[in-house]
């Protein structure tokens, strides 16, 4: 199973989510983007087996991933204060994989009917779901 896992801003949701399947499915194979390096690099020091930055990254990764996590805003343009290319949300979209986006509410998204779990409960649910 490939796994594509994208953040953005720091990388903190990311690097739970990595650390968390390394921790209880260690044979997946993990692909962390961040949308900027300091969001790669801390995915990168949780474990993720491949990683890299930026719009293109996210577009190739999207093509050949069975499953994409991130934050809700992986989906929406300009999310994650402009992070979020109009072009990776599409891609992220688009893609054939299985998204599990984590319900953060942040930037002006807000999910509405959502609990108000902490990110490791919501990173529970994805590995979960995985």
């Amino acid at each position: 199973m490939k796994v594509l896992v994208i953040d953005a801003q720091g990388g903190g949701i990311g690097k739970q989510v990595v650390a968390a399947i390394k921790h209880k499915q260690p044979h997946i194979e993990i692909t962390a983007v961040g949308t900027n390096s300091t969001a790669t690099t801390a995915m990168l020091k949780a474990g993720a087996d491949h990683a890299a930055t930026g719009e293109n990254a996210v577009v190739v990764g999207c093509r050949t991933a069975d499953v994409i996590i991130g934050p809700i805003g992986i989906v929406i343009a300009d999310a994650m204060f402009g992070e979020v290319t109009p072009t990776m949300a599409v891609a992220v979209g688009q893609s054939r994989a299985k998204r599990l986006l984590i319900p953060v509410n942040h930037c002006d998204n807000t999910i509405v009917g959502v609990s108000h779990l902490s990110v490791g409960n919501l990173i529970e649910e994805v590995l979960k779901e995985i």
